[in-house]
């Protein structure tokens, strides 16, 4: 029976995924351990995040911040098998396709405690993102598997990956119907941005590919115009 957990975050998104998770844990009886890799740092990044969505504070923050791929994932995965040697939590939950998440899926796979990925079998079939790799081989070493789509659970079947596989839905979209009667209260962007509701798009381009690209962000954008 899992009585401790150990969740591994450390951007933003992971931050959004955490909140109502660790509240179902936790309300659950549960013992939760928050390890913070600090990948994101900045505080409407970070802090912002634990604030507004009610997330305890982490019991430990890595403050690993930037760096290259390697780097940075090199630092992570040391500070957190130093943790996990201390809390021996019987199970270990990361979330998407970060190298927090990489980092934390090999800490516990070297340590022999049990993985439970958030997000599992999410695919772009592009190689140069490094959040594909991250993917791929959180998935390979994973021992519960959660899915958001029925297209996810395919991308796993075809690797091979079939044990331990469950669909249960998006769990942004648990944070979303939770905290949407809370932002609807609090926040005053619309007035601030003056937009009226359902008069615009709210759209995230951040990947690399897309960013860093001048005629793919040129086409994005002329899209969204």
């Amino acid at each position: 029976m899992v009585r401790k957990v150990a969740s591994i975050v450390g951007a933003r998104p992971q931050f959004i995924k955490l909140a109502p998770l660790s509240k179902a844990l936790r309300e659950s009886g549960i013992d939760e351990i928050i390890i913070h890799t600090g990948q994101h740092y900045d505080e409407g990044m970070n802090k912002l995040f634990f604030d507004e969505l009610e997330i305890p504070e982490p019991d430990y923050n890595l403050g690993v911040g930037s760096g290259n791929h390697g780097e940075q994932t090199g630092k992570m995965l040391m500070q957190i098998e130093k943790v996990l040697l201390i809390e021996k939590p019987n199970l270990v939950i990361v979330y998407g396709d970060t190298n927090s998440t990489l980092a934390g899926a090999l800490a516990a796979s070297k340590l022999h405690i049990p993985i439970a990925h958030v997000e599992a079998g999410l695919r772009s079939f592009n190689r140069k993102m490094p959040e594909e790799i991250n993917r791929i081989l959180v998935d390979h070493i994973s021992d519960i598997l959660f899915c958001r789509t029925q297209t996810a659970v395919e991308n796993l079947k075809r690797e091979g990956i079939a044990n331990g596989v469950y669909l249960v839905g998006d769990i942004m979209f648990d944070s979303l119907m939770h905290f949407s009667k809370i932002s609807s209260i609090k926040s005053k962007i619309l007035e601030k941005l003056n937009l009226k509701p359902k008069e615009y798009y709210l759209a995230t381009v951040h990947r690399a590919e897309n960013t860093d690209d001048y005629e793919r962000l040129k086409n994005i954008l002329m899209a969204l115009s």
